[in-house]
């Protein structure tokens, strides 16, 4: 926990001040809105996700032009997993394997909600596939339920996630 802490606190220091509330918007981005990595640094849900993206060296990739559609887990979703396993990936020897699990978030280009309970799956950054599946209301990606949709960034859409999903190994 303290590793995570002091991560989130040099992302902090890097991102200042700036404060944003976060809207859901079926419209896409606006001008001036930010990145997904913008979003994600100064909301006090994704301080996880932030260390993580930066730890992997993801950060100037998720800024970039996209679009992208982030499955983003929340703080919550990454303390599911089993004890140590956070601080383990964090470790530079275990780059690699983080890159892995984060790139398995993300989808190429701009997926709203309304398409996303269309799909019975998507092609991740990551390579493979993750299941998506609706079940009364419910929408799951790869057994994790999406509990916040089109949150609009300027290089894509962040639908929040309650669990860290994993790839094939």
């Amino acid at each position: 926990m303290s590793l995570r802490k002091s991560l989130f606190a040099a992302t902090l220091a890097l991102a200042g001040a700036f404060s944003l509330t976060v809207a859901a918007d079926d419209h896409g981005a606006k001008a001036g809105q930010p990145s997904i990595v913008g979003i994600a640094s100064t909301n006090a849900d994704f301080e996880t996700l932030t260390a993580a993206l930066k730890a992997a060296d993801l950060v100037a990739t998720l800024e970039g032009k996209g679009p992208f559609t982030v499955f983003a887990p929340t703080d919550a979703a990454f303390e599911k997993l089993p004890a140590g396993t956070l601080e383990d990936l964090l470790k530079p020897e275990n780059k690699a394997k983080l890159t892995a699990i984060l790139t398995y978030h993300v989808v190429p280009g701009n997926v709203k909600a309304a398409d996303v309970v269309k799909l019975t799956g998507a092609k991740t950054v990551n390579g493979q596939e993750v299941k998506i599946a609706v079940n009364g209301g419910t929408v799951t990606v790869d057994g994790a339920k999406v509990v916040t949709t089109d949150i609009a960034a300027s290089n894509g859409t962040i639908h929040v996630i309650d669990a860290v999903i994993l790839p094939r190994e």
